[in-house]
């Protein structure tokens, strides 16, 4: 069987993961930048994460979606912001097959920076109980290949996971998977 071209395969890179972890919490008490409530970010000493594990840091498939057209995207809120569906990512997690779609903004994709921005969203076994409930975001780069590193230890939520005046796009129901992600930020309160 051929297998496919030798091409540099992203390897897990744990110092990545630790970095946005990093990161994260910085904005997160930056009075600035922060989505928490003032009341919250007085109390915020960091976010909880699941313990950094390669494991969920897979090199997916990625299968262009040619010829999609815009949609609005249901948001927690009355807001509908443009995306288009820009792909298709096929990997798997624990042995199992999984399929996510990811999202490319209509608003974003001209602006400086954003350019090869891609968005997926993503619900799993773990939210409601360990995670927040409407799903967890991770972002992504137009891959130049046909492959495309995922580290679900870069798993963030929502900012409406932390303050709801917040417009927050919904997890598609095709984004929902049967594995349970325990990686990335857990859920921030009930």
């Amino acid at each position: 069987m051929m297998g496919l071209p030798a091409l540099a395969q992203p390897q897990f890179d744990r110092l990545a993961s630790e970095n946005f972890q990093q990161q994260l919490n910085k904005e997160y008490q930056d009075e600035k930048e922060s989505p928490l409530l003032p009341e919250d970010r007085k109390q915020f000493k960091g976010h909880p994460f699941f313990p950094i594990d390669a494991k969920y840091f897979v090199v997916a498939e990625f299968v262009r979606t040619e010829n999609e057209k815009p949609f609005a995207m249901k948001t927690s809120t009355a807001r509908l912001p443009m995306y288009e569906k820009y792909g298709e990512v096929h990997f798997k997690i624990d042995g199992k097959p999984c399929r996510l779609n990811v999202y490319r903004s209509m608003d974003l994709r001209n602006k400086e920076g954003y350019e090869d921005y891609l968005f997926l969203p993503f619900s799993d076994l773990t939210n409601g109980e360990e995670t927040y409930l409407g799903g967890r975001y991770i972002d992504l780069r137009i891959p130049k290949e046909n492959l495309i590193a995922i580290d679900f230890n870069q798993a963030y939520n929502p900012y409406c996971a932390y303050n709801h005046k917040y417009s927050c796009p919904a997890v598609p129901q095709d984004n929902v998977l049967s594995v349970a992600i325990r990686a990335g930020v857990k859920k921030f309160h009930d």
